[in-house]
């Protein structure tokens, strides 16, 4: 019988080579995000449309569309400036799973607009959907 020290290190094994905390954490951000009244109706179509998207080789979906970009970026500019500082953003990526809180972001100093912030959620959700 193998010793209990083997099959944990070979399940931490298995779990990093196939990211699948990583999935599952991002599974759980949309589900949380979307608050469905069926949530394992609502994984399963999502697994079922990344299935779909990775067998044919198609640009996988994006599960939140530039409405709900713009509502949370509404959100973090309470003022209407049009703009949200450099420490909203980063909070922003990390609720949506988008980056980890040890992650190194470039802070150029300059203020973070809508067209900005939407561009990198859709450019990091199409990253991190192409791991899978």
């Amino acid at each position: 019988m193998e010793p209990v020290a083997d099959r944990e290190l070979q399940a931490k094994m298995y779990l990093e080579r196939h990211r699948i905390m990583e999935l599952l954490s991002q599974l759980t951000s949309f589900l949380l995000f979307a608050r469905p009244k069926k949530p394992r109706e609502y994984l399963i179509s999502l697994l079922e449309r990344l299935r779909i998207a990775k067998a044919t080789r198609v640009a996988f979906p994006y599960f939140m569309d530039n409405s709900n970009i713009a509502s949370m970026f509404d959100m973090m500019d309470t003022a209407g400036r049009g703009c949200i500082s450099f420490v909203q953003y980063k909070e922003a990526l990390k609720n949506l799973g988008l980056c980890t809180a040890d992650e190194d972001l470039d802070d150029d100093g300059h203020v973070i607009t809508l067209d900005k912030f939407r561009d990198e959620v859709n450019k990091r959700m199409e990253k991190m959907w192409s791991m899978f």
